[in-house]
C-alpha cells in the first residue's frame, strides 16, 4: 500500500503513520514541518494545504493507494474541497478523520451513524458558522468539510470517520495527562459526577489502525469510533490514573449540581465531565462489527502514563491551558462536600 498522510507529526497523525510503517507500507506525509519531527522511514514533503501550489507540487509525487487526512481541524471546507480535488486524479480513495461534533444532536442526544449532521456546505469559508458557541462552529467546519471529500472523491472512494474522545500516548489536548498528574499528587481528589457514569474514551492507536484497515479496504462509507457503550465508567478511568501512578489519591465524588452550582467548566475544567444526555451515548457498534478494536481503558491510562514518566511531551497547543480545576478552586469544592452528606469512594 502506498498512502498519503496529510499530518503524519504528532498525536492521531504520528500514531497513524507508525502503524502504516509497522505493516510495511509506503507512506508519504504532507505537512509544514512545523509542528513536529516526521518518523524516520517516511518520504516526509513540506508544504502548506492551504496553498495551491503547494499542493499542485505534491501531487506529482502520485499515485497513492489512499489519503488519509488527519489534520483539517484548522481548515475550512473550502479549502479542504480545494485540495481534495487536486489529489482525486492521483489518489484512489480519502480517509477523512471528522468528529461526533458534526452531527446536529451532539451532545445532547444519543448518535448513530443515521443521525442527522450539521448543515455546512462543501465550500464553506472559515467564516462559516462562526456566530454560535466553539462547540458548533467546529463541528460545522468538520461536517462541512466530510462534504467537500465526499464532492470532490465522490460517496463510494471516501470513508469518513467520527471519534469522540481521543486520548494516549501523545496526546496534545491534555485530558488524560492532567488527570494523571493530579492522581500523582495524591490526596483527596475532586471527582466529578456518578462514579457509574458512563464514558467513552478511545485510544489513538485504535483510531489509527481503523483508519489505515479501511484506507486498504477502499469500500465508502461512515463510522462512528468510540469504546463500547457502558464498558468503561469515570470510576474505572479515574481508579486507573490513582492505580497507575500510585501516587495514593483518594477519590471524592461531587454530585452534578454542586459542580454546577460552583460554576465548574463541564468537558475542561475536570476532563472528561460533562452532564450532557448525548456526550457518552455514541453508538459504535458499526465499526466494530467492521473490525475495530477498543483496547482495555486501563491500558491506554498505563501507556500514557509510561510517555510521560519517559519524558514524553505533546506538541505546543493551546488547548492543553484549558484543561484541569485550580488547587484552590478543587479545594473549596472539596470543603463544601461534608455539609451535603458526600462520602468518599476510592
Amino acid at each position: 500500500m502506498r498512502i498519503l498522510l496529510l499530518g503524519g507529526t504528532w498525536f492521531l497523525g504520528r500514531a497513524v503513520a507508525a502503524d502504516a510503517l509497522r505493516r510495511g507500507w509506503e507512506v508519504t506525509t504532507f505537512n509544514r514541518g512545523r509542528s513536529g519531527v516526521d518518523l524516520p522511514g517516511v518520504q516526509a514533503i513540506h508544504g502548506d494545504r492551504t496553498v495551491v501550489e503547494d499542493l499542485a507540487r505534491l501531487a506529482t509525487h502520485r499515485p497513492w493507494d489512499a489519503v488519509i487526512d488527519t489534520s483539517s481541524a484548522d481548515h475550512a471546507p473550502a479549502r479542504v474541497l480545494a485540495g481534495a480535488r487536486i489529489l482525486e486524479p492521483v489518489a484512489q480513495n480519502y480517509v477523512y478523520v471528522s468528529t461526533v461534533n458534526a452531527y446536529r444532536g451532539w451532545p445532547n442526544e444519543p448518535l448513530t451513524e443515521a443521525s442527522e449532521l450539521l448543515d455546512a456546505p462543501a465550500d464553506a469559508g472559515e467564516e462559516f458558522g462562526k456566530g454560535g458557541t466553539a462547540t458548533s462552529y467546529y463541528g460545522l467546519q468538520k461536517a462541512g468539510s466530510e462534504r467537500a471529500v465526499q464532492l470532490a472523491f465522490g460517496p463510494q472512494r471516501t470513508t469518513v470517520l467520527r471519534p469522540g474522545v481521543i486520548i494516549g500516548p501523545g496526546e496534545y489536548v491534555g485530558r488524560l495527562p492532567w488527570w494523571l498528574r493530579r492522581a500523582e499528587r495524591g490526596g483527596p481528589v475532586l471527582a466529578p459526577g456518578s462514579p457509574d457514569k458512563t464514558i467513552q474514551p478511545v485510544d489513538v492507536r485504535d483510531v489509527a489502525a481503523f483508519a489505515l484497515d479501511w484506507a486498504a479496504d477502499g469500500q465508502g462509507t461512515a463510522f462512528n469510533l468510540s469504546a463500547p457503550i457502558g464498558r468503561d465508567t469515570m470510576h474505572d478511568f479515574l481508579s486507573a490514573c490513582v492505580d497507575t501512578t500510585g501516587g495514593g489519591a483518594e477519590l471524592r465524588w461531587a454530585p452534578d449540581e454542586l459542580l454546577i452550582e460552583h460554576g465548574v467548566r463541564q468537558w475542561t475544567e475536570l476532563p472528561l465531565w460533562r452532564t450532557h444526555a448525548g456526550a457518552w451515548a455514541v453508538d459504535s457498534s458499526k465499526a466494530h462489527a467492521a473490525g475495530f478494536v477498543s483496547r482495555p481503558l486501563v491500558e491506554t491510562v498505563s501507556d500514557t502514563w509510561k510517555w510521560l514518566r519517559a519524558g514524553g511531551t505533546p506538541v505546543e497547543h493551546p488547548r492543553w491551558a484549558e484543561h484541569g480545576i485550580s488547587a484552590s478552586r478543587e479545594s473549596a469544592i472539596l470543603n463544601a462536600l461534608p455539609a451535603r452528606g458526600q462520602t468518599s469512594s476510592a
